[in-house]
């Protein structure tokens, strides 16, 4: 079973406070650490479970600059076998949309059984990528998966909806996947697996080895265009009443009365 896995190079802003920076269309990242993205993480974990129990291949493939790889390797650590980095200068300012259309055009000549992708972007938020490159692919897809089995050429797979609702569906292979996290444990990587990935190519592809123009990627080929960044308005502060409760009840009643609430 041949599997390829897309995965993220993010910032992990947990710990760092966020600025927006000079452009007003980004934010400054000269103080954060990058890891893998959480939910591409358990998409990696599932594929080598996969790859495990069915045997095959699991093909890592990133978008992003040299400092991606770094995110490529563990992956290959843990037990991908080949891995594509897309970079180029015409990608910049791609929009999910555009993403997705590159990471096909990279993808669609491989051999697949099955496409695996993190449900949503630690970093932005958006959740567009897996399903948009399912439909370019233009193969059958199920997002905020929690569970799958491959049976005879198919993949049954249980995912999340709304209202805590679980949903149980069957596809035909080739199909893709976007991942939820839990679905699984993701493993540390080895030292000898830290050692192997080290000496493991890493493909690079620019704009003219996915046979797409100009026009198709970047700010051109883009569907949305990111114009500014703000930080949200600082409101009224909260008011915090001190005193006993009998005092503290009182003055309470009395902003309810003012507000016209009692």
């Amino acid at each position: 079973m041949d599997i390829v896995v897309c995965v993220k190079r993010v910032p992990d802003t947990a710990e760092e406070e966020v600025h927006i920076d000079s452009s007003g269309r980004d934010v400054d990242k000269s103080k954060f650490s990058f890891s893998i993205n959480e939910a591409d993480n358990y998409a990696v974990e599932e594929a080598i479970l996969l790859k495990e129990k069915h045997e095959g291949t699991v093909t890592v493939v990133s978008f992003g600059p040299p400092d991606a790889d770094q995110v490529i390797r563990m992956a290959l650590a843990k037990g991908g076998d080949t891995a594509i980095r897309l970079d180029d200068e015409a990608f910049a300012d791609s929009d999910p949309h555009a993403v997705a259309k590159i990471l096909s055009a990279a993808i669609k000549d491989l051999s697949y059984d099955l496409v695996l992708t993190g449900c949503m972007a630690h970093d932005d938020g958006f959740m567009a990528v897996g399903v948009a490159l399912a439909e370019m692919l233009g193969i059958p897809h199920a997002a905020l998966v929690r569970s799958t089995e491959i049976t005879d050429g198919k993949i049954k797979v249980q995912r999340e909806l709304e209202g805590g609702l679980l949903e149980t569906m069957e596809m035909d292979l080739p199909a893709l996947c976007t991942i939820q996290t839990g679905i699984n444990e993701p493993r540390y990587a080895s030292f000898k697996g830290i050692r192997a990935a080290s000496k493991k190519e890493i493909k690079v592809m620019g704009l003219s080895d996915t046979g797409l123009s100009a026009d198709e990627v970047g700010q051109a080929g883009s569907m949305t265009i990111m114009e500014q960044f703000s930080m949200p308005v600082v409101g009224e502060l909260a008011e915090i009443l001190e005193g006993d409760p009998d005092e503290t009840s009182g003055k309470l009643a009395g902003i309810l009365k003012e507000k016209g609430l009692v």
